[in-house]
């Protein structure tokens, strides 16, 4: 589980940003990725990283500014002509799916998979038997959403050395100590399948806030998470004007992750004020200040999302 970005900037792209997408890859989980908003040009900086659009699975949209929302035509229509055959879900705000009919019929635009869109107003979005996706809203101008990916707790391993001294071999009492079933051998021996099994994995959690001012809505979504996905507009110098904007500072970024309890925190969605990495240091160090777990996200950089002990 890892997270990829493919814009970074808030508002409109400059020449060192594109505007915000983010990319949660799930290859070793699902052998798929999902994709976090869609911002104008997000097909184009696809190209120009290791993604392959016929592994996207799902697609959320947080709100429906264009910053975030405009690239979605063109990728779904591009997804076809590289491979995209699977079924594709997009997940959004009530109005995503007049948006794509009208984007999509005007332009004649024809999809050689079936493509589901998905509209909610937060709550669970998505749950099957490895993942849970949960949305919440946030304060913006608009409706925004935020979403909390929560991975499910695996079995733990069979230890295979112990079975081994039973003089047990892979076969189907592998499987029913598995499941958690204790198994008698031939010669008598009760083998309990909880002195056999290792702990289960612990699932992480993966937070990604759409634009968002402080609010009572992020922290049921954020508590707790392995990483924390959260926009940074502004230095804290700005407060009042990311307050008028309805968008966040780095210093409130962090509270919210102290708050919650988070492990790591990523900023994301900065003014385009702040042209190149090291004009956002400030950002950086106002953050980690107050939450010291705490990143700036970069275009084409790849973020793992350790599993906890």
């Amino acid at each position: 589980m890892e997270i990829y970005f493919l814009g970074t900037n808030a508002g409109v792209p400059t020449l060192q940003r594109n505007v915000t997408s983010i990319v949660l890859r799930l290859l070793e989980e699902r052998r798929s990725f999902w994709m976090f908003d869609c911002g104008e040009g997000t097909q184009h900086q696809v190209l120009r990283s290791p993604l392959r659009l016929g592994k996207l699975e799902k697609l959320f949209i947080t709100h429906l500014h264009g910053d975030h929302l405009f690239g979605l035509p063109g990728l779904l229509s591009s997804r076809g002509y590289q491979g995209g055959t699977a079924p594709l879900t997009v997940y959004g705000p009530p109005g995503l799916k007049a948006f794509l009919d009208v984007s999509l019929s005007v332009s004649q635009s024809r999809m050689p998979y079936k493509l589901e869109i998905v509209e909610h107003t937060g709550g669970l979005v998505f749950e099957d038997e490895t993942f849970k996706v949960e949305a919440g809203l946030l304060e913006h101008r608009i409706d925004s959403y935020g979403y909390r990916v929560t991975e499910k707790d695996s079995p733990g391993s069979l230890n295979t050395e112990l079975l081994q001294s039973y003089g047990l071999k892979p076969g189907p009492i592998y499987g029913k100590l598995k499941k958690g079933e204790d198994v008698t051998t031939e010669s008598g021996v009760v083998i309990r399948a909880s002195e056999v099994v290792r702990e289960p994995k612990k699932g992480r959690i993966v937070t990604i806030l759409g634009d968002t001012r402080p609010c009572p809505g992020s922290l049921p979504l954020a508590q707790g998470a392995d990483l924390i996905i959260h926009e940074a507009t502004f230095a804290h110098d700005l407060a009042e004007m990311a307050y008028q904007y309805h968008h966040s500072t780095a210093v409130q970024a962090a509270e919210l992750a102290r708050e919650a309890e988070g492990r790591e925190l990523l900023l994301t969605h900065f003014s385009s004020r702040y042209v190149s990495q090291e004009e956002l240091t400030p950002l950086l160090e106002e953050a980690q200040a107050v939450f010291p777990q705490t990143l700036l996200a970069e275009e084409f950089c790849t973020f793992p999302v350790y599993r906890r002990k």
